[in-house]
């Protein structure tokens, strides 16, 4: 079972710094891991519609309007929190995501989104895997002060990425035209993506 502390310490490792046993303590892998440890996992997750991410939500739209444009908004889902939307339901309709608003002409929604869902338990290994990659990247100068370490890395968190999105894209059915079916299975333009 994965921690946040197992996938920082894996970073850790990749950079040749020490290991930390909490993210709150008091040593300076701990200090930078910890001040970029969920900006860098929400950068990850926005970077493909990973299976163990997409969340679906019925939304009800607000009972305010916007100004002009689209006859209605609906307020992005905070539980779990929306950090990418994928698609709606409905494959022919118009809207435009305006800060944490969704703007369209329907009356309810079927959002299917990205979650940040926080528990590492819940990610696929090879997520976890990218993640690490991309902390050392994001934290191998402030640590080692290597310029060539930080490219090194930075080669691995993509090549960690790239592995990690074609294994993803590749469970389930395939699909045909969009993103996500229906049914949630990604399409062939999303698996076609996932191998650049």
């Amino acid at each position: 079972m994965a921690s946040e502390v197992d996938i920082i310490n894996s970073a850790l490792n990749m950079v040749g710094a020490s290991n930390i046993i909490a993210r709150s303590e008091d040593s300076k892998s701990a200090r930078l891991t910890n001040q970029r440890f969920d900006y860098v996992r929400d950068a990850v997750f926005r970077a493909h519609p990973w299976n163990c991410l997409v969340t679906r939500r019925a939304l009800a739209a607000d009972t305010e309007s916007p100004v002009f444009g689209f006859t209605n908004q609906f307020q992005l889902p905070t539980d779990p929190y929306c950090l990418r939307v994928l698609r709606l339901d409905y494959l022919d309709v118009d809207f435009r995501v305006e800060g944490r608003k969704i703007h369209c002409d329907e009356d309810t929604l079927n959002l299917i989104y990205l979650a940040r869902v926080t528990d590492p338990n819940e990610w696929d290994q090879l997520l976890i895997e990218t993640i690490a990659a991309r902390l050392a990247a994001d934290t191998a100068f402030a640590l080692v002060q290597s310029t060539s370490l930080v490219g090194t890395l930075f080669q691995l968190y993509e090549a960690k990425l790239s592995e990690a999105r074609f294994i993803d894209a590749t469970e389930g059915t395939p699909g045909s035209v969009q993103n996500v079916t229906v049914s949630g299975s990604l399409q062939s333009d999303t698996f076609v993506n996932a191998r650049l």
